[in-house]
């Protein structure tokens, strides 16, 4: 029999294990990575980790193969082993870790996994915000219960991060009920490779739209790059408590917000000078809003920007409270009604809604001044027209969208550096410590990207720093050279009447020069964009085309994977001679017609479009007002109209011969 004292030493003991946590006989954690439905890689060595209590001991059993392996927590808890993986196969398997008390992950399939990165075209749904072209009928047939979706939820960390959240729980067989918030251009990958190949496929989606790829990569890595050293030494040595951290940098961008001002010409002694109806806007230039103003007036230009319209307004709205919208704007805004402050946001997302109070709307001539800031990227008043305009009570409404007076403050170049935030994606190394290391060594085939928008005003850097950010995730996974394949960016934004600069086209071909780096693959999309959309709706063909790539170049399929790439040039007389490889089937015009997209320049960088014909594997480029070419460029545009192809169907991709220096080469 048990004595009193006894008695009360076993309750008090159980108390204390209650308070403090005790993990007796817990079962085992597991990272978010693991659940039931998760896909293991094929025929390799797949890691499995997870938390103890220290010192436990962890059997791990697989019933493919009726093996238990043993490991042993340390004394924090941490453990990891890795397990021998089979063939690919259509049947299901179970993982149970027992540590005292069991636990079964279900339905595990062995297949190829892949990582699907990048930003807003990579995150683009096939529904939700997305709505990809055919979505309602692509979410009904999305009946492949062999590829598993994991979807990773947004976060950023200044430190690298241990755990991941997933959506849904875990692991999802692909249906119409979990596809249709995937994102597309991974299921369309996976779908394909899915209907060729016969295995299972995992899919595992970790991105974020309109971020930089410097916020993808490690610290440790970025410090090779002067650019970003400080960043990265700056953010490493900032205080560790939130508030203060908060604190210091709203401080650092007031100060940089009356810098920004004080440098500002539309400002005179503090207040809005060309806010006010005494300004002379005669000669202001008009643009039409809205619009990004790269593509109407203003191609490769990040600062400060004024807009001003003229509004009459009828006399019954006179002494009317009016509500003002004009739809989101890139990046910030200040907005006056008749030289009074009505209203200021910050985030190039946003929609603006201001109201314009009674006592400044009169009869006649008003006037709306709008001055946006845009540090980097598109800026502007971007939105759908019917999202600017005045409105009054009774649902009287006036338009707002047409012509607009503009006036350039200041180009970036001149502007007070901006501090950095201490939230936010786009910060260096915040969405490779939350969502890229966290997945570290789960076992994969490869990855797929969809990345750049956000580097375009930068992308000269971006030839180093593309590269460097696979090798950065190459070595931290510790897998060699793993498949890592990606999209060139699509044409967008209007139709350059004649050749000319853009950053876009330099960031095709910093993406264009990163094939240089092994076991590396791009898909060309510069035939499937859309001009008045960053995020065009053919998201099948862009899957399908990164699939080829994998086709070929892991399974050993003999297809063509490749639009024609520029090989090699040289001058015949007046005429320029280009040499490519891919041309798989012949080089072909796709529409029949003469080819275009060429241009063509002699000594003094002058581009011309030129004649262009195709001689087999070659095409011979000229022009009578370029007598001595030394330079040919092709596609060289934000939305170029290029039109050559191989047999196989696929573009050709953007080049140029030339290596004179272009619009980012001094941007950092």
């Amino acid at each position: 029999m048990i004595s009193k004292t006894t008695y009360i030493r076993i309750a008090l003991y159980l108390f204390i294990a209650l308070c403090t946590g005790h993990k007796a006989f817990a079962k085992v954690e597991l990272p978010a990575i693991f659940s039931d439905n998760m896909v293991l890689q094929q025929k390799t060595d797949a890691a499995l980790w997870g938390k103890a209590d220290k010192d436990k001991t962890i059997r791990i059993s697989t019933s493919w193969n009726n093996k238990t392996y043993i490991t042993q927590a340390d004394a924090d808890g941490n453990w990891k082993l890795k397990v021998a993986t089979p063939a690919a196969g259509e049947k299901s398997y179970t993982i149970t870790f027992d540590d005292g008390e069991p636990l079964t992950l279900k339905n595990v399939l062995i297949g190829e996994v892949w990582v699907c990165s990048g930003q807003s075209n990579m995150e683009m749904p096939l529904e939700g915000w997305g709505k990809i072209k055919n979505y309602k009928q692509e979410i009904a047939n999305a009946n492949y219960p062999n590829i598993r979706l994991l979807q990773v939820e947004k976060a950023t960390s200044t430190v690298p991060l241990q755990d991941v959240k997933v959506e849904n729980g875990g692991w999802q067989p692909c249906s119409p009920e979990t596809v249709a918030d995937f994102s597309a251009v991974a299921y369309f990958f996976g779908r394909n490779l899915y209907q060729n190949q016969h295995i299972p496929i995992g899919l595992i989606h970790t991105s974020w739209g309109g971020t930089i790829a410097e916020a993808w990569t490690s610290g440790a890595s970025l410090k090779q790059m002067p650019a970003f050293l400080p960043a990265v030494e700056q953010m490493e040595k900032s205080p560790s408590d939130p508030a203060a951290l908060k604190a210091q940098y709203q401080q650092q961008y007031k100060d940089w917000q009356q810098q920004l001002l004080a440098k500002d010409p539309g400002y005179a002694n503090g207040k809005a000078a060309w806010a006010t109806a005494a300004v002379n806007d005669a000669a202001w230039k008009t643009m039409q809003l809205p619009a990004n103003w790269e593509a109407a007036g203003l191609p490769d230009f990040d600062g400060v920007v004024w807009f001003r319209k003229s509004i009459n307004l009828p006399a019954g709205m006179a002494g009317k409270t009016l509500t003002l919208t004009l739809g989101p704007v890139d990046d910030n805004d200040i907005t006056w009604f008749n030289g009074v402050e009505i209203g200021r946001t910050e985030g190039w997302d946003k929609p603006r809604t201001y109201t314009v109070p009674a006592n400044l709307v009169k009869a006649g001539e008003n006037i709306v001044t709008v001055r946006v800031v845009d540090a980097a990227g598109g800026g502007g008043i971007y939105g759908a027209p019917e999202q600017l305009k005045l409105s009054a009570p009774g649902n009287k409404t006036i338009a707002l969208a047409g012509d607009w007076k503009y006036k350039v403050a200041m180009p970036a170049s001149e502007m007070p550096a901006m501090p950095q935030a201490p939230e936010g994606p786009n910060r260096p190394t915040v969405l490779y410590n939350a969502m890229i290391h966290p997945l570290i060594p789960y076992a994969i085939r490869g990855a797929i990207w969809y990345q750049g928008e956000s580097n375009a005003d930068r992308a000269y850097q971006y030839q180093q720093l593309f590269p460097l950010m696979i090798a950065d995730w190459r070595k931290n996974w510790g897998q060699g050279d793993f498949p890592f394949y990606f999209v060139q960016l699509a044409n967008f934004m209007d139709v350059a009447a004649e050749p000319g600069e853009s950053d876009w086209a330099e960031l095709r071909e910093a993406q264009l020069k990163t094939l240089t780096s092994p076991n590396t693959g791009m898909a060309v999309a510069i035939d499937i964009g859309e001009a008045a959309d960053i995020h065009p709706k053919n998201k099948q063909e862009v899957g399908r085309r990164l699939a080829l790539i994998a086709r070929a170049k892991v399974y050993g399929e003999q297809i063509s994977f490749s639009g024609p790439i520029f090989q090699s040039y040289k001058t015949e007389g007046n005429k320029i001679r280009i040499s490519f490889q891919h041309t798989d089937g012949g080089l072909k015009v796709k529409d029949g017609t003469a080819l275009k997209g060429f241009a063509i320049a002699g000594a003094d960088k002058k581009f011309y479009w030129a004649d262009a014909r195709i001689e087999g594997n070659d095409v011979v480029v000229s022009s009578p007002k370029v007598p001595v070419p030394v330079a040919v460029r092709y596609d060289w545009a934000n939305n170029p109209v290029g039109n050559l192809y191989n047999g196989a169907g696929l573009p050709a991709s953007p080049f140029r011969t030339d290596s004179w220096p272009g619009v980012t080469v001094a941007k950092q």
